[in-house]
């Protein structure tokens, strides 16, 4: 028998994940943006390496959390 999946809560979740973000500053969308991008090339990054994933996740948002709150304050 095949179970019905519903698309109800992921929706749901996607939703209020973006409508949390539309009350942000500038500056914490940057960082924010930057943060989830540097957690992606992390992993991107020791997933081709074969290096410890959890750890160039954290590496890699923290530098682009830095990285982000840096180009806010040379842009302002």
């Amino acid at each position: 028998m095949r179970q019905r999946v519903s698309l109800f809560p992921v929706v749901i979740t996607i939703a209020l994940l973006l409508g949390a973000c539309s009350d942000m500053s500038k500056t914490q969308q940057r960082v924010l943006s930057g943060g989830a991008i540097g957690a992606g090339v992390g992993v991107a990054g020791t997933a081709l390496t074969g290096g410890c994933v959890t750890c160039g996740a954290v590496i890699g948002g923290a530098v682009g959390a830095g990285a982000g709150y840096l180009v806010d304050l040379h842009n302002k």
